[in-house]
């Protein structure tokens, strides 16, 4: 910032600009600039009246000058408060969505933005796009891991499964905590076969995951059902012939896939 006062010209091309149109003291430095030049035609007006009366006229010009100078710097750093409370405010506002759309322990989706993202794949398949398929996870036996080790190596084993599923999926799929130690997992664009052959990398991936410093002979494993989106059926029938399939799993004996054939 220099000390040089802005003339009208450039005071009107910034008040003008684009980029501050919607900032809130606009109106107030509009107004300010209107009654700075009202002053200064008033003050003209008297030197030409009286002339003995010029010294006291430009002191008065000087001393509002020096005013208006000062009303500009202070409402320049009230602008300059604004744009960091308005960025700071921008910021909370990111942090606040992430969180609302996020599990706090994982990081994975949740629930909210996972249904998001079941309603814009639905829709995207009403235009004629390929279908998608839907998987739901299950820890087996996580109970045990609780009461054997405590919540918080459960939580540890959460996070663990998330990273490992987290490392198989494309950039497109979305996996999210849908309660507990259940997982969803959204295919965009896939078919059943490549969405059978996505979840056994991923259940393999479980499989090797080691807690060396808990006990080394914990062994991690996931069910699986998995389905695949038929066109113009509601999306709780998807989610709920995926959680059926889960079922089949556990009850044949956990560590297996499950899929509904059409």
């Amino acid at each position: 910032m220099t000390s040089r006062l802005p003339d009208d010209a450039e005071l009107e091309r910034l008040l003008s600009a684009p980029e501050h149109r919607d900032n809130p003291l606009l109106p107030v430095l509009k107004v300010l600039l209107e009654r700075d030049r009202e002053h200064r035609l008033r003050l003209e007006r008297l030197l030409r009246i009286s002339d003995c009366s010029y010294d006291l006229a430009r002191s008065q010009t000087e001393d509002l000058l020096q005013q208006y100078d000062r009303q500009l710097r202070r409402l320049e750093k009230i602008t300059r408060i604004s744009d960091r409370y308005q960025r700071s405010l921008l910021e909370l506002n990111d942090r606040l969505k992430q969180a609302a759309l996020r599990d706090p322990l994982t990081g994975l989706a949740n629930r909210r933005l996972l249904m998001e993202r079941l309603g814009e794949e639905q829709e995207r398949c009403r235009r004629g796009s390929a279908p998608f398929c839907l998987a739901m996870l299950d820890v087996d036996h996580f109970k045990r891991i609780n009461d054997a080790f405590g919540h918080d190596v459960g939580d540890r084993v959460l996070c663990l499964l998330a990273q490992a599923i987290g490392g198989q999926l494309r950039g497109y799929d979305l996996c999210a905590r849908w309660g507990g130690e259940e997982f969803m997992l959204l295919l965009p664009d896939t078919r059943l076969e490549q969405a059978r052959q996505l979840v056994e990398r991923i259940m393999e991936a479980v499989r090797g995951l080691r807690l060396a410093d808990i006990d080394e002979q914990l062994l991690l494993s996931v069910s699986v059902g998995l389905t695949a989106y038929q066109p113009h059926e509601a999306l709780d029938r998807t989610i709920n012939r995926a959680d059926g399939e889960l079922i089949r799993a556990k009850r044949s004996g956990r560590d297996r896939l499950q899929v509904a054939v059409p």
